[in-house]
């Protein structure tokens, strides 16, 4: 895992070290500890979709209600009909590949198992961003959609409290539950020690009447850094200006590990 991550942070620093990020809207990085902020660039409290960073949330419902088990049950199989827009997504899933792979349709199924109350009733207890989980206007799709570029929207700074509520242990939720999370969660560990956890996230942008733009993208890459007694949050947010043909999760990700090392070797 060591090797590995270490030569995909080699190619990372070389294709975005010494310039930024053209479409880098937010980076946020903090000690989780001190509650102190380390770098800050960009709009960092405009609220957008979580995308599939949600799913950071939806671990902690889904180890804390018993719809998961653990990192290998329940490994769920895929059916005709279930969102599968990525190769990966058409097969069994578990709640290790589920983080690994971003599966929307095992989410949607924890959501469904939920039920609306149950799983506003977690929203509203995490505070988490607006809150909303209405869904699409007029469409009635809030409990699988809502934070699907949608009406559940939250900002890198609300990112970042809802971390550190995780680091900290603060959230109503079970031990297994943040001890699973933080398992699936792994990222791989940097050659000097940190060890990563993380989540990316992409959707569509929103245009101004808040209809999504198909050919701009939105990508998040957000999470935590460990090292012995030491946590930094780190925080990663990009929108594309135009149509790109990688995923924009994907390239916060590799600007975000590209940048990592030399943040965290002043800590």
């Amino acid at each position: 895992m060591r090797t590995r991550l270490a030569l995909s942070l080699a190619i990372s620093t070389l294709l975005f070290s010494g310039s930024a990020f053209a479409g880098t809207m937010c980076t946020l990085i903090t000690d989780a500890g001190a509650n102190k902020v380390i770098k800050q660039e960009g709009e960092c409290d405009q609220r957008l979709s979580p995308a599939s960073t949600f799913k950071i949330a939806l671990s902690l419902m889904g180890f804390d209600s018993g719809f998961l088990v653990d990192t290998k049950l329940p490994a769920l199989p895929f059916h005709e009909g279930y969102v599968a827009s990525i190769a990966s997504w058409r097969n069994t899933t578990d709640p290790t590949s589920w983080m690994k792979n971003s599966v929307v349709w095992y989410s949607q199924r924890l959501t469904e198992w939920l039920g609306t109350d149950r799983f506003q009733r977690y929203v509203t207890e995490f505070k988490y961003g607006n809150q909303d989980i209405s869904g699409d206007k007029g469409k009635d799709n809030g409990l699988t959609n809502s934070w699907l570029s949608s009406s559940l929207k939250i900002s890198p700074q609300e990112q970042t409290t809802f971390l550190r509520q995780i680091i900290h242990r603060q959230l109503k939720v079970s031990p297994q539950a943040y001890d699973m999370t933080d398992e699936i969660l792994k990222v791989g560990t940097l050659p000097d020690g940190w060890e990563i956890r993380g989540k990316t996230g992409s959707g569509n942008a929103l245009k101004a009447d808040g209809t999504r733009d198909p050919d701009r993208q939105l990508g998040w890459f957000v999470g935590w850094a460990k090292k012995a007694d030491k946590t930094v949050i780190f925080v990663r947010n990009i929108q594309d200006d135009k149509k790109q043909d990688s995923f924009a999760s994907i390239r916060a990700r590799e600007s975000m590990m590209a940048d990592l090392p030399a943040i965290l070797s002043n800590q």
